[in-house]
């Protein structure tokens, strides 16, 4: 690892200015992930501004019943609050499905939703990648492909978004809040992370010395109703080759409302508002399931590799809705 500079910040409006005075500065929180980039040369900040302890670390209530959860809360601390655990099981779950015991210790939820692609390409400094190396090219379009993105592609850039908590969010119409030079800001969650098609360098609308300092959960009392299931090519510490987040609220076998997000075919927590747009005022069976998640995939522009993701993604989405029926009836 190159040598870096350690400046442990005061406030947040010192951190801040101090990484517009040094370009090549970087914020760090858990480091779980950046860290292991530096490590690897994929990321070189020489100096790094410690925020851990400079945003909450407190889940609170909020007056109209939903949460705001502070930047520094723990992934641990998160799937494990008892308000989540009830009223937003799929967030619980999809943070177990995350990572080690270890690392749920560590990270923390502003790191989390900020979490850089896994794509080997991306991590291997001697391949061409568009994402590291603005222009230099795609290494994945023509090399190992199989585990990256069916939707929202382009050619510069097929990786996936690796976070399990963030599709969660999605779903659950999250909101992230942030400060910077400008001041306060929110942005939908749904908004945050970017596609790749001008600025595949660029994963997310921060500007460079924008600083999360929470996430909003708005009240979704059918989020009661949820699931987060992962498909992996392991138990356990694996990435999503595909994943669904859905909270349903069916009455007398139609689906009033519902809630749908992916992971793991996308650059980025992928909703799945084309399919939500099917079910809403639909019967409650698999064949409207299907129809619904055939309708999100119809855009799908899978590579040679990862064709495989469709069928995958459709029957996961399909099972999932199916199981939250049942307990509906």
């Amino acid at each position: 690892m190159r040598p870096f500079g350690y400046e442990r910040a005061d406030e947040i409006s010192g951190a801040i200015a101090s990484l517009e005075r040094n370009p090549n500065a970087a914020f760090l929180a858990g480091g779980t992930n950046l860290v292991d980039l530096m490590k690897l040369e994929v990321v070189k900040p020489d100096e790094l501004i410690d925020v851990r302890r400079l945003t909450s670390d407190r889940i609170e209530e909020l007056p109209d019943g939903g949460l705001r959860i502070g930047a520094a809360v723990t992934n641990s601390q998160l799937a494990a609050d008892r308000r989540v655990r009830h009223r937003y099981p799929m967030l619980s779950r999809a943070l177990l499905a995350g990572a080690s015991t270890q690392l749920r210790n560590v990270a923390t939820t502003g790191g989390n939703l900020l979490q850089r692609t896994r794509c080997a390409y991306f991590q291997d400094v001697t391949a061409p990648c568009n994402k590291r190396d603005p222009g230099s090219g795609c290494s994945a379009l023509q090399g190992h492909h199989r585990d990256l993105a069916i939707l929202g592609t382009s050619r510069s850039c097929v990786a996936t978004n690796p976070s399990d908590m963030a599709v969660a969010m999605a779903a659950l119409d999250a909101t992230v809040r942030t400060q910077g030079p400008a001041g306060a800001r929110t942005i939908p969650l749904v908004e945050f992370h970017q596609l790749p098609d001008g600025e595949p360098q660029h994963d997310t609308v921060l500007g460079r010395s924008e600083l999360i300092t929470a996430v909003d959960l708005p009240p979704l009392p059918f989020a009661a109703n949820s699931r987060y299931r992962k498909v992996r090519d392991r138990a356990s510490y694996a990435f999503a080759l595909v994943s669904v987040a859905a909270a349903l609220d069916v009455a007398d076998g139609v689906v009033r409302d519902v809630r749908l997000a992916l992971g793991g075919v996308a650059p980025k927590p992928w909703r799945a508002s084309r399919a939500e747009q099917a079910l809403r005022g639909a019967p409650a069976t698999e064949e409207s399931f299907r129809r619904a998640a055939e309708a999100e995939l119809a855009d799908a522009q899978p590579l040679s590799g990862n064709a495989f993701k469709i069928p995958l993604a459709r029957n996961v989405i399909v099972h999932t809705l199916l199981e939250l029926a049942e307990e509906r009836r």
